[in-house]
């Protein structure tokens, strides 16, 4: 978690940190949806990528809301989870078993960026600004959405095919 003495700041701080950690994410995405097998999968992670898009936009305006350019700083986190998605495609046999892997990578991304969301939400209505909430929210939503498609392609044939 960044150092902060004001929520205010904690708050532009956490901004900076998953704008980051979404241009990481974006850089991800088309690679892991070049090595899935399912094309349900394949098909979720393309989607995926679209919306990052998005959310990086909407990222960008809630920085201007702020008055501050929309600049990233290094977010660990990410980087960690991103590389562990990237050691699944190394390690591991193409096929069910690694799609297995993909979407139990791409999961734990979705869970940290949950998490990430969540926190700026109440933090943008604490601090009174329920434009930057309301362009959050719609982000948040979009992420537990694709943990959930996640979930339904691994629940509808992939984890079952992997054993």
């Amino acid at each position: 978690m960044p150092t902060a003495k004001t929520l205010n700041e904690l708050f532009y701080a956490t901004l900076q940190d998953i704008y980051h950690g979404e241009k990481q994410i974006l850089k991800a995405l088309p690679r892991m949806a070049k090595n899935a097998t399912t094309p349900e999968l394949k098909k979720a992670f393309q989607l995926h990528v679209e919306q990052t898009e998005g959310q990086i936009e909407r990222l960008q305006q809630v920085f201007e809301m702020l008055d501050k350019s929309a600049r990233g700083k290094t977010c660990e986190a990410v980087e960690g989870l991103v590389e562990e998605g990237k050691e699944v495609m190394s390690e591991t046999e193409p096929g069910e078993v690694m799609d297995a892997g993909l979407i139990a990578a791409a999961q734990a991304v979705e869970h940290y960026e949950i998490a990430r969301y969540g926190t700026l939400c109440a933090w943008a209505e604490q601090l009174g600004m329920p434009e930057a909430a309301k362009l959050l929210k719609q982000t948040l939503k979009e992420e537990k959405d694709t943990d959930a498609l996640l979930t339904k392609v691994a629940m509808s044939g992939v984890n079952k095919k992997a054993a």
